[in-house]
């Protein structure tokens, strides 16, 4: 599974002839899902999404790229509130989170 992961990230993701908005979706169908497959049964700790965080950040960074700065003249970084801001789209430990929840109420 991982080496599926990484034959894609390497092909589309660092692809220049990809659109922006393709690749976002191709993020959310194939790594989302493969990230949060069965996650209603998993315990989440802190250091666990710390680093699933970091990871989703590096994925949206690559895809995103630099920006150019105006004020500064020269090309930044995004920063994680930028990052957020510009894909509108819950985290995926909250996604975990929210799915939790859903199957917890459809437990009892």
């Amino acid at each position: 599974m991982v080496t599926k992961y990484i034959l894609c990230y390497k092909i589309f993701f660092v692809s220049k002839n990809i659109s922006k908005k393709l690749k976002l979706r191709l993020k959310n169908t194939i790594i989302d899902k493969m990230l949060t497959c069965a996650s209603e049964t998993w315990v989440i700790t802190k250091r666990d999404g710390k680093q699933t965080n970091i990871f989703e950040r590096k994925v949206y960074k690559r895809i995103l790229g630099p920006v150019y700065d105006n004020e500064k003249e020269n090309w930044r970084i995004l920063t994680n509130k930028e990052i957020y801001a510009m894909v509108k789209k819950p985290t995926i430990t909250e996604t975990v989170r929210l799915n939790r929840l859903c199957w917890f109420g459809h437990v009892q």
